[in-house]
């Protein structure tokens, strides 16, 4: 596949999986676009897919491939688990730790805040619960800087 069709394909999925469309993620998905991939911003449709709740596209997207620990965007994002638990999304969480991510990775490069820290300032207790079940801890007491939440 050339460049430029990787490319629409890309954001195409991107735009499938923010507004919810499983069918239409399916089709791009056996069209050839690529499920780690991202938009011309950095958006993963991983990370839309988590942010939004959807787990049946968080499923599909991992299951044809993509990584659940990419971050994406560049600054106003983050992981796909820190999306999902940042909004309570306990499904989206549950998905995402079925297929290896890490509970306790920190958006920002690492600098960030960690799932279970999203959750708890939710407040999302059910998330939390499930996140502390699979391993996961809060991030050191200081606040890290530009989480939004300072």
């Amino acid at each position: 596949m050339n460049r430029r069709r990787r490319k629409k394909l890309s954001g195409r999925l991107v735009i499938a999986a923010l507004v919810g469309d499983l069918a239409r993620v399916r089709a791009l998905l056996r069209a050839g676009a690529p499920a780690e991939t991202a938009d011309s911003a950095g958006t993963t449709p991983l990370y839309q897919a988590s942010v939004n709740g959807d787990a049946g596209i968080v499923r599909a997207l991992l299951a044809a491939g993509a990584s659940p620990d990419t971050e994406s965007g560049t600054g106003s994002e983050g992981t796909p688990m820190c999306g999902a638990a940042c909004w309570g999304h306990i499904e989206a969480v549950r998905a995402l730790l079925e297929h290896g991510a890490d509970p306790n990775l920190r958006e920002d490069h690492g600098t960030g805040w960690a799932p279970l820290d999203w959750a708890t300032r939710g407040p999302h207790p059910g998330t939390a619960e499930l996140l502390v079940a699979a391993g996961a801890r809060p991030s050191p007491a200081s606040a890290p800087t530009g989480s939004g939440n300072d």
